[in-house]
């Protein structure tokens, strides 16, 4: 965004070049648009403040904070080019809504792995239905199940659907063949 030559005879500034004017030592955007780039950023800055606002803008700012104030003018005017309306606004909103949706769908999988964890599955090589013992007429021994282990979290926690998938995964994990 700098002029590499700072209007040392070597053209205009792309602010001067836009206004088709010839560009005089101390033009106070010269520093800020150079002649390549900066036209069109100074283009979108003439059509949404106008040279002279613009030029009143910088001058009434300290020399040290210009280029900070360049930077902000492009990119309102750029985002006013954009959208007439909402501007900049607009795409912050945008950002914003963005978060609040990630900060959202992040909050829904913690709280889904947090009920998956307070749900202790047992190992798949430990089942509760071991296969029939090899002596004739002795009845299948069950494995003893204690359900003291894990608390089952409330329905008002679970959406529906988590519920039904939580069901068939611990039918599927303790009674197996069901």
């Amino acid at each position: 965004m700098m002029s590499a030559a700072n209007n040392g005879g070597a053209g205009p500034c792309g602010a001067c070049k836009f206004l088709r004017r010839k560009c005089v030592k101390g033009c106070i955007f010269a520093p800020y648009f150079s002649s390549d780039q900066g036209t069109a950023h100074f283009a979108a800055v003439h059509k949404v403040f106008g040279a002279s606002n613009a030029s009143k803008m910088l001058q009434g700012i300290p020399d040290h904070k210009r280029l900070d104030a360049v930077v902000t003018l492009c990119y309102e005017a750029l985002a006013r080019v954009r959208d007439p309306v909402y501007g900049s606004v607009g795409h912050i909103f945008t950002l914003q809504q963005q978060v609040v949706n990630l900060q959202a769908e992040l909050a829904h999988i913690q709280a889904h792995i947090s009920m998956l964890r307070r749900v202790p599955l047992l190992p798949q090589s430990e089942t509760l239905c071991p296969s029939h013992t090899s002596e004739i007429g002795s009845e299948p021994q069950h494995a003893s199940m204690e359900f003291t282990s894990f608390s089952i979290p409330s329905v008002q926690e679970m959406e529906n659907q988590e519920l039904q998938a939580l069901a068939r995964e611990i039918v599927s994990v303790y009674l197996p063949g069901v």
